[in-house]
């Protein structure tokens, strides 16, 4: 049926800026039907029942920020490795369900807090606006100030300071959680990467039979790699220290040493340079015994060991570092002291 056929009298009648309806006609043949009347809530007329949200919304804010600092608690005080058993889940990390779940409810009492003050307290009335241009003029923006101001008194914030109080009070510890995750980008690396386990006095322990190195182990033309004594694969910092640690020995005839200060910091010919490249600390691996030549299979930066392990080719931007090296009593290679610089690539620190 359409809009013709209904009866005058059974049409709405015209709606105005304030909810009015209008009558269909030919044209307009769709007729606007209007706002329904507004039903007030039981907060809108019992201040009693506003008082009980007031308390509920607050509540849920103070949930919030307690689980906030319990996910603060939490990731300080649970131990990364303890596990937890959890009906119907199983075994879980203990550090990772706490983290959860303080988290989860922090953000969740946030959100219900905002949704029951906006459901309970806030005005509800639905007002029909006109549309208007996308260039707002003077009376439009001093509608909009007044309409703000409008509504905030309606959010009732200024005169419900319970609510104010604890809102903000969770927000501003919400944040906190996000802060003390930078908690595992630090600590500080300090002096870390600027030294090594070699002092002086350490052992030259061949990688592959664990065993001290002799003078006469290294033949000139091979390439041995080895690690400071004491290092074992099985040590929880095994990865972390050999990443900084780990050494190349070559023997070169020492007439074929062009630098100076590598002939000095040698015993015999046999020269002990750093395994981690320079560019972006792969381990370097491939020698050339005719040239002296190492290079790195990652990026190909190539690095000239009779010469002070300078780059003569590739990305690499500096030499690898040398380690003085010596002879004990026993008749062992041993570390003279720590590299002269810090191994593998360059970081902003350094200098």
């Amino acid at each position: 049926m359409s809009s013709q056929d209904i009866p005058e009298e059974n049409l709405p009648a015209e709606q105005d800026a304030h909810g009015a309806v209008s009558v269909a006609d030919e044209k307009n043949p769709f007729a606007d039907p209007g706002l329904p009347p507004h039903e007030h809530r039981v907060q809108d007329i019992d201040e009693r029942a506003a008082k009980r949200s007031e308390r509920t919304v607050a509540m849920l804010f103070t949930v919030s920020m307690l689980s906030t600092v319990g996910f603060i608690a939490s990731y300080v005080g649970i131990p990364h490795d303890k596990s937890i058993y959890v009906f119907p889940i199983g075994h879980i990390n203990a550090l990772n369900f706490a983290l959860g779940l303080t988290l989860g409810l922090a953000l969740f009492a946030i959100g219900a807090g905002a949704v029951h003050w906006a459901r309970t307290l806030m005005s509800d009335e639905e007002v029909a606006d006109e549309r208007h241009p996308i260039e707002a003029s003077p009376e439009v923006r001093a509608k909009v100030h007044s309409d703000f101001k409008q509504g905030a008194k309606e959010s009732a914030l200024g005169r419900r300071k319970l609510i104010r109080n604890t809102m903000f009070g969770a927000l501003a510890l919400f944040p906190l959680s996000g802060v003390v995750l930078l908690r595992d980008l630090g600590p500080l690396p300090g002096t870390k990467l600027r030294h090594t386990m070699w002092r002086k006095g350490l052992q030259l322990v061949n990688m592959n039979t664990n065993e001290p190195l002799r003078p006469s182990d290294v033949q000139v033309g091979s390439l041995t790699f080895a690690k400071p004594e004491g290092l074992e694969e099985h040590d929880e910092e095994f990865q972390t220290e050999i990443a900084k640690a780990a050494l190349m020995i070559v023997r070169i005839q020492p007439d074929n040493i062009k630098d100076k200060r590598e002939l000095e910091w040698s015993y015999e010919g046999i020269v002990a340079y750093s395994k981690i490249c320079t560019h972006v600390g792969c381990p370097i691996s491939l020698y050339e015994q005719q040239t002296h030549h190492v290079l790195c299979p990652c990026h190909q930066s190539t690095f000239d060991l009779s010469d002070g392990a300078r780059v003569i080719f590739g990305p690499a931007g500096h030499a690898l570092p040398q380690l003085r090296i010596g002879v004990n009593d026993q008749g062992y290679l041993e570390a003279l002291g720590d590299f002269d610089e810090p191994v593998g690539p360059a970081f902003w620190e350094r200098g």
